[in-house]
């Protein structure tokens, strides 16, 4: 789900990285005190699960939870998920500098638009009721991003469109995997700490 340096034109690259401080200033405005563990937790979350990768086919694949760190944190998700991504470009090499806002953009907004969509849902109604919502949720932030992968790809030049369509189709199995992991992630945080999505809700 990483896009490499040098993969794309400047006008994305550009575009990419004014999005990314964008969505982080934005971010960092709604980051309330209390909800500074929870976003450092995402985030070394978000950095371990990515370090493991599975190949399927020319291709890998890893689990990213930006779904769950968008419910749990809003707008906010973006300076969690952009510090873990800038560590990984860092110290392992993922990804890249230069490339560093339009991942940020292509994982960390999906993040967002499934709290728009889902985050309120989840606070209603049973436990069960929100984990479902979560789940769809996790999914949606996976589709998402790799919808954003390809159309970042595609933007750069027509011969990228393979690629763009192998990006999707190999992340189908990690969308399932993360509605699961997503959906009782959610389901323990209702029964336990049910406020940690009332707060999400109104990031």
């Amino acid at each position: 789900m990483h896009i490499v340096d040098g993969a794309l034109s400047n006008p994305v690259v550009i575009g990419g990285a004014v999005a990314a401080v964008g969505g982080i200033a934005v971010g960092l405005k709604s980051l309330d005190i209390d909800r500074i563990p929870t976003a450092g937790v995402l985030s070394a979350s978000f950095f371990v699960a990515s370090l493991i990768h599975v190949p399927i086919g020319p291709s890998s694949v890893h689990l990213i939870l930006n779904g769950l760190a968008g419910l749990l944190l809003g707008w906010a998700a973006f300076p969690a998920l952009f510090v873990g991504l800038l560590l990984q470009a860092v110290f392992f090499g993922f990804g890249g500098l230069t490339v560093l806002g339009v991942n940020a953009f292509n994982i960390a907004m999906p993040a967002v638009l499934a709290w728009m969509i889902f985050g309120r849902l989840i606070g209603r109604g049973s436990a069960v009721h929100g984990a479902i919502w979560g789940g769809l949720g996790g999914a949606f932030a996976i589709a998402t991003t790799t919808l954003f992968v390809a159309v970042s790809l595609a933007l750069t030049g027509d011969e990228f469109l393979p690629a763009a369509k192998l990006v999707f189709f190999a992340h189908i199995p990690v969308m399932v995997v993360e509605a699961v992991l997503t959906g009782f992630a959610v389901l323990l945080a209702r029964k336990v700490k049910p406020e940690l999505f009332l707060k999400g809700s109104s990031a």
